[in-house]
C-alpha cells in the first residue's frame, strides 16, 4: 500500500471509532483482554501511532498495524472481509 491509502485507511477507521463513541487508550500488552470494548479502544489508540509511522516512512509497520486492526475488526463483527479487503485497495482515479 503506498502512503497515502494508509493514511486514507487510518481516516476511515478514525471516523468508525469516533462514531461509535470508542475512546483512545493504550491497552497493557502483558495482560488478556478483558473485553472488545477496550480491543476496540486500544486499535483507536494505534491510529496516531500508525501516522507517525508513514511519516517516518516506517509503511511495512503500519501495515502491520493495520492488519491487526482490520482482524480485530472483523473479529467484532464490525466489517467483513470483502470490506475490508477493499478499504485496501487502490482508490480509483
Amino acid at each position: 500500500m503506498t502512503p497515502q491509502k494508509v493514511l486514507e485507511v487510518i481516516g476511515v477507521y478514525r471516523k468508525l471509532f469516533v462514531g461509535l463513541g470508542i475512546k483512545r487508550i493504550e491497552y497493557p500488552h502483558q495482560e488478556l483482554l478483558e473485553n472488545v470494548e477496550l480491543g476496540l479502544a486500544h486499535c483507536h489508540g494505534m491510529l496516531d501511532k500508525m501516522e507517525e509511522f508513514v511519516r517516518e516512512g516506517r509503511i511495512d509497520k503500519a501495515s502491520r498495524w493495520l492488519g491487526f486492526i482490520q482482524g480485530v475488526l472483523w473479529a467484532q463483527k464490525i466489517y467483513a472481509l470483502e470490506h475490508l479487503k477493499h478499504h485496501n485497495r487502490p482508490s480509483s482515479g
